[in-house]
C-alpha cells in the first residue's frame, strides 16, 4: 500500500519534471536544499518586516485614535512642515493670474530685501567684530611687548647674572620700587621738566644727568657722561629728519672729529697720571707742554733701548715713539716740534706732516697722498719700527687692514687709530686696502667682532664706548639697557639723544628694541625709544606714579599706531594701573569745583586727557572709577549713562550697610545733589531714567522695610505701572519710552506692586466689621478697587512688548487669584 503511493508519487514527480523542462520559455534552475532554505529564510522576514510595520501602525492609530488624535491628519501636517531656516523665494504662479502674479513678485521682492539686509546686518557685525579683535590684540600684544626685555636673539643674556623680571613683584605697596641711582636721575628729570613747563630756557639734560654721575662716585659712569656730552656736543643744528641729519658727510665728520678729541683727552690725562704716578722714573722737567710729558712717559714706556727702531732718537727718545705718543695726546704741534728736531733724518716727511697739520680735515691733499702711500708700500710696508708704519698710516690713511697690535694694544688705541683711517670724501683712485669709511667701520665692530670679542659681558663701559663713540647711538643705548644694573644710565642716555634730535627712532611701536628697516641705509639701526621707556617705568610706575608721569611727559609729542597721543594714552594706563584717581587727575569737592591733580601741571587741557582716561576705565569694566572721572571731565551724558547701567541691577535689592546698593545709591544721591545744586542736566533721556532709577530706589527700600502705604504713595506717584483700568491703555503706550535699565526692573516693579495690593487686601480682611467709623460701604468700596488695581496690573503685563523673567506672570496671576 505504501510502496504504490510512493511510486505513484515518484510517477507525478517525474512527470512534471519532464515538463517543465518541455518549457523553453523559463529558465531552469537547480538549488541544493540549503540554498532553498537560505531563499525561505529571506522571504520569511521580509513578509515579516513588512507585516511589523504594518502591525506598529495600526497599534499607533489604535492608541491616539483612542485619544481622539487623527492620526493620518497629522501625519499630513508633519509632511507639508518646511525644514528652511532661511527665507525662500516664492514659487512663480502661472502667467494667467495676474493678481497672483503680483502679489508673488511683491512677497519675493519683500523677501529678497529682508534676506538681504540679513546678511549685509551679519557682514557689519563681523567685521565689527573682527576690527575690535584686532584693536584689543595690538594692545594685548603691545603689553606683552613691554613686559618682556628685548624680542629676538639677544632678548635675554642667560650667561649673566638671574636679573628679576618685570612680571615679579614690584614689592610691598607704599613702598618705592625705585633705587638711589633712579631717584638721582628722577630727581634731575623733574628739574628738567619743571624748566620747560614753566616757560623757562631749557637746560641741558646732558649736564643734569653728568651732575648725577658727579655724586655717584663711580669712574666709569663719570667717564660715561663725559663721553655722551663730548659726542651730542656738534655744532651742526639737526635738521627735522633726524635721519638725514644723522647720515650727513658733515655731521658724520663731527661726530668723529669729536670722538678723536675725547680719546686724545682720555689718553693725555693717562698718561699725566701714569707720569705724576711714578715722578722718580719719569724725570719731568724743562717747559712744561705735551712735548716734555710724553718725554717723562717715554721714560716709563720705554725705559730702554728697543730694537728695531730706525731714524735716530731726540733726547734719548725714538724720533718716531715721540711722534706718535704726541699724535695720541692729540697735540700736533709737540709732533712737528719732534719732526724739527730731527728732519734731516725724517727726509719729505716733514712737509707731509706740514700739510697735514694744517689742513681741516686731517687729510693731504690727493698728489701729495699718493705720493705717501706709494713711499710707504715700497719702503715701510715690512719695516721694523711699528711707530714709524703708525705714523705713515695715520696720515696717509692706508693699509687699513694692519691694526699696528704692537703700538695700539688696547682698545681704545685701536678705537683711535682706526678712527683716523676714516674717510669721508669719494675717491675712485684709493684701493680697497686705503680706504674705509664710517660704515665700514661700524660694521666690523657691531657685526664682525660683536660683543663676545671686546668681552662685553665683563666690561660693558667698554663696549658702550666703541658703539657710541662710532656714532652707533642707538645699538649702545639698547646693549646697555639689558643689563639691568646699568638700565637706567642706558635709558637716560637715550632721553638726552631724544631730546636733542639725535635719536632714530623705530616707526612702529611694535617693533624690537634694536631694528633695522629696509628703506634705510647700510648700519643704520633704529631704537624703539617708546618701548624703552615704557619698559622702564613698568618697573616703579605701580609705586611712584608721579616719577613715572614725569618720564611720560618726554612722549607728549609722539603717537601710536593708531593715531593716539602716547602721553594721554600713558597716562591713562598709569592711572588705572595705580588707581591714584585723585593724586594725579585732581578730585571733585563738596562744593563741586575741582582740585587740580598732577597732571595739571602738564597738560592745559586737562579734560582731554581726563576724558580719555574715563574711556580706558570704562572700557575695562570700571564703571565707578569711570564715573568719577567722566565728572571730573565735566560729561554728566556719560556720567549719568554710566549711573544709571550700574544702579539698574541693584535697585531690587535689600539696602544693608556697606552693601554694593547702598555704596551705589550714595554715590548717586550725591551727584544728583551736585547737579541739582549746579543746575547740570544731561540728555532727557539719561536724566530723566537716572531719576526714575533712583525712586525706584526709594520704592523698594520702603517696599522691603515693610511700609506697604509709603511704597504705594511712591509707586503711585511715578505712574510706572497701572492702578486702574483706565490707565491700562496710557501706560502701556508710555512703556516704550522707557529705557532699558527700568524695563529690566519691570517684573520686580509688578511683583511688589502685586505684594503690596495683595497685602492691603489681607489687612482689609482682617479688619473688624462695619463700624460707624467705617461703613460697609466703604469696605466694599475698597475691596473692589483693590481686586481691580490687580486686573489692571495683569493686563499690564499681559500687553507690553516685552519678555519678563521666568515665572512672573503666573505668579501674578496667582495673587490676583487669591485677591478673588
Amino acid at each position: 500500500m505504501d510502496a504504490e503511493g510512493f511510486g505513484e508519487l515518484l510517477q507525478q514527480a517525474e512527470q512534471l519534471a519532464a515538463e517543465t523542462e518541455a518549457i523553453s520559455e523559463l529558465p531552469h534552475v537547480e538549488r541544493n536544499l540549503q540554498e532553498i532554505q537560505q531563499a525561505g529564510e529571506r522571504l520569511r522576514a521580509r513578509t515579516l518586516t513588512r507585516t511589523s510595520q504594518e502591525t506598529a501602525d495600526v497599534k499607533a492609530s489604535i492608541l491616539l485614535g483612542s485619544r481622539g488624535l487623527d492620526i493620518s491628519h497629522i501625519s499630513q501636517r508633519l509632511e507639508s512642515l518646511s525644514a528652511a531656516t532661511t527665507f525662500e523665494p516664492l514659487e512663480p504662479v502661472k502667467d494667467t493670474d495676474i493678481q497672483g502674479f503680483l502679489k508673488n513678485e511683491r512677497d519675493n521682492a519683500l523677501l529678497s530685501a529682508i534676506e538681504e539686509s540679513r546678511r549685509r546686518t551679519f557682514a557689519t557685525a563681523e567685521e565689527y567684530h573682527r576690527e575690535s579683535m584686532l584693536v584689543e590684540w595690538e594692545q594685548v600684544k603691545q603689553r606683552i611687548l613691554h613686559t618682556l626685555l628685548a624680542s629676538g636673539e639677544d632678548a635675554l643674556d642667560f650667561t649673566q647674572e638671574a636679573e628679576p623680571s618685570f612680571l615679579s613683584d614690584t614689592g610691598p605697596s607704599g613702598r618705592s620700587a625705585l633705587d638711589s641711582v633712579e631717584v638721582a636721575y628722577g630727581r634731575q628729570i623733574y628739574v628738567f621738566n619743571e624748566k620747560i613747563v614753566n616757560g623757562h630756557l631749557q637746560p641741558s639734560l646732558g649736564d643734569l644727568c653728568a651732575s648725577v654721575a658727579e655724586r655717584l662716585d663711580d669712574k666709569n659712569v663719570s667717564e660715561m657722561w663725559a663721553m655722551v656730552k663730548q659726542m651730542t656736543d656738534v655744532l651742526l643744528v639737526p635738521a627735522r629728519d633726524a635721519l638725514n641729519s644723522r647720515t650727513s658727510v658733515e655731521m658724520q665728520m663731527a661726530f668723529v672729529s669729536r670722538a678723536l678729541q675725547f680719546l686724545e683727552q682720555s689718553y693725555k690725562n693717562y698718561t699725566m697720571v701714569t707720569v705724576f704716578g711714578n715722578l722718580h722714573q719719569a724725570q719731568l722737567g724743562g717747559v712744561p707742554g705735551t712735548y716734555q710729558l710724553v718725554r717723562s712717559f717715554l721714560n716709563i714706556k720705554l725705559p730702554g733701548p728697543v730694537p728695531g727702531l730706525q731714524d735716530g732718537e731726540v733726547e734719548g727718545h725714538p724720533v718716531w715713539a715721540l711722534i706718535y705718543y704726541c699724535m695720541r695726546c692729540g697735540d700736533l704741534v709737540a709732533a712737528m716740534q719732534v719732526v724739527n728736531r730731527a728732519q734731516h733724518q725724517l727726509g719729505e716727511f716733514k712737509n707731509w706732516f706740514q700739510e697735514y697739520m694744517n689742513s681741516s680735515d686731517r687729510r693731504l691733499a690727493p698728489t701729495a697722498e699718493n705720493k705717501l702711500r706709494l713711499h710707504y708700500r715700497r719702503a715701510l710696508r715690512n719695516n721694523t719700527d711699528p711707530y714709524k708704519r703708525a705714523v705713515y698710516c695715520l696720515i696717509g690713511k692706508c693699509d687699513i687692514t694692519d691694526n699696528h697690535g704692537e703700538v695700539a694694544d688696547k682698545t681704545e688705541d685701536y678705537l683711535w687709530l682706526k678712527l683716523n683711517q676714516v674717510c669721508f670724501e669719494e675717491d675712485s683712485t684709493s684701493s680697497p686696502q686705503d680706504r674705509l669709511t664710517l660704515p665700514q667701520l661700524q660694521k666690523q665692530l657691531l657685526e664682525d667682532y660683536g660683543e663676545s670679542h671686546f668681552a662685553a659681558g665683563q666690561q660693558p663701559y667698554l663696549y658702550f664706548q666703541v658703539l657710541f663713540l662710532t656714532a652707533q647711538f642707538e645699538a649702545a643705548v639698547a646693549f646697555l639697557f639689558r643689563i639691568e644694573r646699568l638700565r637706567s644710565h642706558a635709558v637716560h642716555v637715550a632721553l638726552v639723544l631724544y631730546e636733542l634730535r639725535l635719536l632714530l627712532m623705530s616707526s612702529g611701536q611694535s617693533a624690537r628694541l634694536l631694528s633695522q628697516e629696509p628703506v634705510d641705509p647700510p648700519m643704520i639701526r633704529r631704537l624703539n625709544f617708546i618701548r624703552l621707556l615704557m619698559l622702564y617705568t613698568r618697573k616703579f610706575e605701580s609705586t611712584d606714579p608721579r616719577e613715572a608721569l614725569q618720564y611720560f611727559y618726554f612722549l607728549r609729542n609722539e603717537k601710536d599706531s593708531q593715531g593716539e597721543n602716547m602721553f594721554m594714552r600713558c597716562v591713562s594706563e598709569l592711572v588705572i594701573e595705580s588707581r591714584e584717581f585723585d593724586m594725579l587727575l585732581g578730585r571733585l569737592e563738596k562744593d563741586g569745583s575741582r582740585k587740580p591733580g598732577v597732571i595739571d601741571k602738564f597738560a592745559g587741557d586737562t579734560r582731554a586727557i581726563i576724558s580719555t582716561v574715563a574711556r580706558e576705565a570704562e572700557h575695562k569694566g570700571l564703571f565707578e572709577e569711570a564715573v568719577k572721572l567722566y565728572e571730573l571731565a565735566k560729561n554728566p551724558d556719560k556720567v549719568m549713562g554710566l549711573m544709571n547701567k550700574l544702579l539698574s541691577p541693584v535697585v531690587s535689592q535689600v539696602s544693608a550697610p556697606q552693601s554694593n546698593k547702598e555704596r551705589l545709591k550714595n554715590m548717586a544721591l550725591a551727584i544728583a545733589e551736585r547737579y541739582r545744586t549746579q543746575g547740570i542736566s544731561a540728555e532727557k533721556s539719561v536724566d530723566s531714567t537716572f531719576f526714575l532709577l533712583l525712586d525706584l530706589i526709594t520704592f523698594f527700600d520702603e517696599y522691603h522695610a515693610a511700609h506697604v502705604d509709603r511704597a504705594y504713595d511712591v509707586m503711585e506717584r511715578l505712574k510706572l505701572v497701572p492702578l486702574s483700568q483706565d490707565s491700562v491703555e496710557e501706560r502701556v503706550t508710555a512703556f516704550i519710552n522707557f529705557s532699558d535699565e527700568v524695563r529690566h526692573n519691570l517684573s520686580e516693579v509688578l511683583l511688589a506692586t502685586m505684594n503690596i495690593l495683595f497685602t492691603q487686601y489681607k489687612r482689609l480682611k482682617g479688619t473688624t466689621p462695619a463700624s460707624p467709623a467705617r461703613p460697609q460701604r466703604a469696605l466694599e468700596d475698597r475691596d473692589s478697587q483693590l481686586r481691580t488695581q490687580a486686573r489692571a496690573l495683569i493686563t499690564f503685563a499681559g500687553m507690553i512688548p516685552y519678555r519678563m523673567a521666568g515665572d512672573t506672570n503666573a505668579r501674578l496671576v496667582q495673587m490676583e487669584v487669591l485677591m478673588n
